[in-house]
């Protein structure tokens, strides 16, 4: 028995709550997981999973291995990872998860460079933009669009987005310019699902004083494009990020809204589950991502 994965299989079969589940995540079969266990339970002398129908749990003797199977495989991990850096060709499938907008936008364009630069690795790009769990739903990287930035997974700063009000020509020569964050009460404003602080929109002006406006939406969206196409429509006044609407103000298609007001930038981040287990996949993909980015972020440049 190859006790190392053997230890891999259980911690997998322990960490995604079952053993149909850890097949997916190890890319072996059902079968292979129960064999792997049944036989480190029989080395072992001790069962390690209560097992039912509808549920699985850990023995007392499975905690206390669970527990030094995390670390030992950190371990191996971390050690695998200061070699393959230098010396092993990153490769293998790379899931990567990204909000939609950005990664149509900013990431789409970069993935065949990429590709070219590693051909070993096989890229798998998913664009959602809830906010996933990166270790439950098995990626190994996210891209993600913060101003709280990330609490209980390791990252990388890749670039900082501005957030701006604007809206179309059209719309403001119907509607005026708001000169104080309280005008935007009289105004239709297109609000963002997932915005973690929902209808209040937070100005700051240039004393650094923070007005913050609760405003009424016409429309809410989970998806950028949606609101940017209905401002461009003169529906309304959105809060996006200039990644988004940055081309728009350049060209003239939308304006900014109170521009003597800022609003709170956002990180653009790179997160992944632990910094004692990156393999040479993410790592490549992070140093990737940070060079693309470097200097004043493309949506900004002027």
């Amino acid at each position: 028995m190859d006790r190392l994965r053997a230890f891999e299989v259980f911690v997998t079969v322990v960490d995604r709550g079952g053993f149909a589940r850890a097949a997916d995540a190890l890319d072996t079969s059902p079968a292979n997981v129960t064999r792997y266990v049944n036989e480190l339970e029989a080395h072992l002398g001790t069962r390690l999973l209560n097992r039912t129908s509808r549920k699985l749990s850990l023995t007392e003797g499975g905690e206390t291995l669970y527990s030094r199977c995390k670390t030992i495989l950190d371990d191996v991990a971390e050690t695998e990872g200061l070699l393959s850096a230098t010396s092993v060709e990153p490769r293998g499938r790379l899931r990567i998860n990204a909000p939609v907008s950005f990664g149509i936008l900013h990431l789409a364009p970069l993935w065949p460079r990429f590709m070219q630069r590693y051909p070993e690795i096989e890229l798998d790009i998913a664009l959602i933009d809830r906010v996933v769990d990166i270790v439950d739903e098995g990626f190994d990287l996210a891209i993600r669009i913060s101003r709280a930035g990330p609490t209980d997974h390791a990252a990388r700063k890749l670039a900082t987005s501005k957030n701006v009000l604007c809206a179309s020509p059209d719309y403001l020569n119907a509607w005026g310019h708001p000169e104080m964050p309280a005008d935007l009460l009289a105004h239709r404003c297109i609000g963002y699902t997932h915005a973690a602080t929902g209808n209040a929109w937070q100005l700051i002006d240039g004393n650094a004083k923070s007005h913050t406006v609760e405003v009424n939406y016409r429309m809410h969206t989970n998806n950028g494009d949606t609101a940017r196409a209905a401002a461009l429509a003169g529906r309304g006044v959105i809060w996006q990020p200039t990644f988004l609407v940055g081309d728009d103000l350049r060209a003239g298609r939308l304006i900014r809204v109170l521009p003597q007001y800022r609003l709170p930038d956002i990180d653009v981040l790179a997160l992944y589950p632990s910094r004692r287990h990156v393999s040479a996949k993410v790592r490549v993909a992070i140093d990737f991502l940070v060079d693309a980015f470097a200097g004043v972020p493309p949506w900004d440049k002027t």
